[in-house]
């Protein structure tokens, strides 16, 4: 039987196996996710033609089809419209079978034209790589078997046929909106579910992404690390890349005695920071309240839960649970309704700065005067923001 032309040990195998996949993982990162759906980086010619080949060998995905669902999720995150969220279709559906929810969403000719600006559109684009007929991936076969023989290579083969599909369809889209920590407390459902993105890139830290969509950089706390943003550093130091934008870093300076545009300004730039802290004092308000009402700690956890979603996407009975217990407690009350209107600061694209700075003096005046030690602490932690 044919061995090939490369002999291995049997951990040489697995070893070949980890870079050969660890390349494609960095190639759906870099290249589709940062590169081609987000924008946040520039890639030089010789990486981006290199990412577009290995992919197409490796995975048969097409740059304008992965540019256009992502972006699409991003656009319509945990509703029915989004094409793999786990909130919807349920864990199991995503994690196992996600590949047929990319596939399924890849023959919307509506989600392509809307989402897939932009994408390579050259030759080699439209007579090859995005050609119906997986070429690619056999001549990956034949390549794998050649250079490793029967066995080991079809082995190899499969190995890499599988990767993108479980850990990128099914892991990232399931997992990453469903368990793990958030540092940021966005509108959507993601979760970091592993502080080391080194296995699928620095996609393990999608909390953070999405937080802000259109960082080069995945990793926001200091025990976070992303493989994908240390090869993007590397290419950039080459000259093979150019990084557009990151998240911005949180600042904190002294107190500032009187709310301004600039403080508005911070408020705004570190919002996810903002709301996080704020729910964090919310947290602890809700266990004083909890104790004082006597309230059993099964029902509190379901009720902290609660004060944390966004009121318009409870269901019914859940909305009357919730205001059932806000009517308890004035001060949990209080905390509730003046989260809404933080978040309001941000969202009132049409309000002029003037506007928004009156009702940020307005909000933090009634914090500091509200007898709730949380809400005090909390608004002089926010004039500390600076941008």
């Amino acid at each position: 039987m044919y061995s090939g032309i490369i002999d291995l040990p049997w951990w040489g195998y697995i070893l070949v196996t980890m870079v050969l996949t660890h390349v494609t993982i960095a190639g759906v990162t870099i290249f589709l996710h940062r590169h081609q759906a987000h924008r946040a980086l520039d890639l030089g010619p010789v990486p981006s033609h290199f990412f577009r080949l290995w992919l197409w060998l490796t995975t048969g995905m097409i740059t304008r089809e992965w540019a256009a669902i992502h972006r699409k999720h991003h656009a319509k995150c945990e509703t029915a419209a989004d094409p793999h969220s786990p909130q919807v279709f349920g864990i199991n559906r995503v994690l196992w079978t996600g590949v047929f929810l990319y596939v399924r969403e890849s023959r919307n000719a509506d989600t392509l034209e809307r989402y897939g600006h932009g994408t390579p559109d050259d030759w080699l684009e439209r007579k090859v790589y995005a050609r119906p007929y997986k070429f690619g991936i056999l001549l990956m076969l034949g390549i794998d078997l050649a250079l490793f023989g029967i066995w080991p290579g079809a082995l190899i083969w499969g190995v890499q046929m599988t990767w993108i599909p479980f850990w990128a369809a099914g892991v990232v889209n399931g997992i990453g909106h469903f368990w793990g920590y958030r540092n940021f407390a966005c509108a959507d459902a993601s979760t970091n579910f592993f502080p080391l993105g080194i296995l699928i890139g620095g996609e393990e830290l999608h909390n953070n992404h999405h937080a802000f969509a259109t960082s080069a950089k995945l990793s926001s706390k200091w025990y976070e690390f992303d493989i994908g943003w240390m090869y993007i550093c590397a290419m950039e130091k080459l000259g093979l890349a150019r990084v557009k934008k990151i998240a911005p870093r949180l600042r904190l300076g002294a107190a500032r005695p009187t709310i301004d545009l600039e403080l508005l300004q911070a408020v705004v730039t570190h919002r996810y920071d903002v709301l996080a802290k704020y729910m964090k004092g919310l947290r602890q308000l809700a266990a004083e309240e909890f104790s004082r009402l006597k309230i059993e700690a099964r029902e509190g956890r379901v009720m902290k839960r609660l004060l944390g979603e966004d009121r318009a996407a409870l269901a019914a009975p859940q909305k009357e649970r919730l205001a059932a217990l806000l009517a308890q407690s004035e001060p949990l009350s209080r905390g509730y309704a003046m989260r809404a209107e933080l978040e309001a600061l941000w969202a009132r694209s049409a309000a002029s700065h003037e506007q928004l700075v009156s009702q940020l003096q307005d909000w933090v005046a009634r914090a500091e005067q509200s007898g709730i030690r949380q809400l005090e602490e909390f608004s002089l932690r926010l004039r500390r923001y600076a941008v």
